[in-house]
Parts: C-alpha cells; structure tokens; sequence
C-alpha cells in the first residue's frame, strides 16, 4: 500500500499539484489492498491444502479494511505503515479464525 500511495504522491508532484492530482493512483492503490488481502489469505490457506476457511477470508478482508482504513493516514507517508500493534492485533484474529472450520473436518 505505501508504494501505491508514495505513486500517487509523485503523480500528484508531477501534476504541479492540480486538483485531484493522483487521486485515481490513491484510490486504485487502497482498492487493490482492500481486494488482494482476502485474494491472498484464501490461496495461502489453499497452498497449506486447508479446507472451510471461509471466516477466516471474510473476517480477515473486513478486518484489513477497518484497519488500512482506520491508518491510512499512517500508511500515506514516506515509510508509512500501519502501526506494529494493530499488525500483532491483525495476526492474532487471523491465527484464531484460522482455526475455526465453517464445514466438517472430514478425516
């Protein structure tokens, strides 16, 4: 995300700072993130051939979105990132969800 955000900066630079300059590199920057990090937990639980994983993809999706919305000031910065506490915070939900099954285990 602050690749995609430090992008939008340098549109914005490179624009002379017009209106709305590197607002669409922003957006498509937040909108990737809030699409790749559900994307990316489901094939990482498919790589590790780990079935009913359902919540952990949708709880874990919403749960990135609240918490790259809610530092995204944070994160747009030079060497911006979300804070080590709400990373430790994310990890921990996910690692509980992760064993949580919504289908029965057959085996």
């Amino acid at each position: 995300m602050s690749d995609g955000y430090a992008w939008a900066r340098e549109a914005e630079t490179d624009s002379g700072g017009t209106m709305f300059s590197g607002a669409f590199e922003f957006l498509l920057a937040t909108a990737a993130s809030w699409v790749l990090m559900p994307l990316l937990l489901w094939a990482g639980m498919r790589l590790l051939r780990e079935t009913g994983n359902l919540l952990l993809i949708l709880v874990g999706g919403v749960a990135w979105l609240v918490a790259s919305g809610y530092f995204i000031d944070d994160i747009d910065r030079a060497g911006g990132h979300i804070p080590i506490p709400a990373l430790i915070a994310y990890v921990l939900v996910g690692t509980a969800l992760a064993g949580a099954r919504t289908t029965p285990h057959r085996g």
